[in-house]
């Protein structure tokens, strides 16, 4: 997701930014960053940083898209410490992308608004990769509004289509990411049980595909719908299951906390579980076909509880239509 977001940044101001400086990227792996810089044909549009405090010297809005909240808090250390070491003299806003527990965000934003001149805005996005390769990303915002409005003319429309505003509250805009991904988690999860109970039931899945294709053509529901159809569970491809199980793991958190249960999530968690167990025991014995496993595959944990092959539908009993 980053990949992409960073991409279209970099297309977006060689395009309407006559003479303007490259987009500096860092990434922990030097080879993803200078894959993006190869793709855009070199330093023209795309410079590769050396380290996180050269992002921090060097530029007046910080955009960050990370795995975890560990990896998060790791790398806005490192930014603070930079800031310490060098103190800005005039504006810097530091963005936070990635979908993270929002106490979080409000330990960084203390962190870094102790340094002068230094704001902290939290910017998750909606939207799997497709949308994000094609700027069509749903960007949530909450913290300073004068930094909220400068990056809104950024990132419209050069990675998103629309922006919601959440005010000033910085935990806000996480608190609803997380909110929305209990959605699609929870429309996931219903999409592999009805697929389940239909095998069993011995009219198929693909009729729940085409069903949900007609009556209900949300894009989370029809992708992942034909995703477990398809048993196509290549992470690498898509959101990768421990991704998942942290903001399903987040969710659950959120809900306790706000006494609002969702058990929708905790069958989507348990499921989550089961197919990453397996694929680890896959993976050990050197029989998975996947690397990485798709937070799709939770259709396995629903087809394992049925008595059926969680990651191969072709092993399930063909459907026969009486006439």
């Amino acid at each position: 997701m980053g990949y992409l977001m960073a991409r279209n940044l970099a297309k977006a101001r060689a395009g309407h930014l006559a003479g303007s400086p490259p987009l500096l990227v860092y990434n922990r792996t030097v080879a993803k960053s200078e894959k993006l810089a190869k793709e855009l044909g070199g330093e023209s549009k795309v410079r590769v940083a050396q380290s996180v405090a050269d992002l921090v010297n060097e530029c007046d809005i910080v955009i960050t898209n990370l795995a975890n909240d560990a990896a998060v808090k790791s790398v806005y250390e490192e930014f603070s410490k930079a800031l310490s070491a060098a103190p800005p003299t005039k504006n810097k806003i530091f963005v936070e992308t990635s979908t993270i527990y929002p106490t979080l965000a409000g330990e960084l934003d203390q962190a870094i608004s102790t340094h002068p001149h230094s704001h902290f805005i939290t910017s998750p996005v909606f939207g799997a990769p497709p949308a994000a390769d094609k700027a069509e990303l749903i960007i949530i915002m909450s913290g300073d509004y004068r930094s909220k409005k400068e990056l809104a003319y950024i990132f419209i429309p050069a990675i998103g289509k629309k922006v919601v505003d959440l005010g000033g509250n910085v935990e806000k805009a996480p608190t609803f990411k997380l909110i929305g991904n209990s959605m699609i988690l929870g429309c996931m999860e219903v999409v592999a049980e009805g697929q389940t109970l239909s095998e069993k039931a011995g009219i198929g899945a693909d009729e729940v595909q085409r069903l949900v294709q007609d009556l209900l053509p949300a894009p989370p529901m029809v992708n992942y719908g034909a995703k477990m159809i398809a048993d196509s569970f290549d992470g690498s491809k898509g959101f990768a299951i421990d991704g998942g199980i942290k903001d399903a793991t987040h969710i659950r958190r959120l809900t306790v906390e706000h006494n609002s249960p969702m058990p929708v999530i905790d069958a989507a968690l348990s499921h989550l579980l089961t197919a990453r167990a397996m694929h680890v025991s896959q993976v050990d014995q050197g029989t998975s076909r996947f690397e990485t496993l798709d937070w799709s595959a939770l259709v396995a944990g629903t087809r394992v509880a049925a008595g059926l092959n969680g990651f191969d539908s072709d092993t399930h009993s063909r459907v026969v239509k009486d006439d």
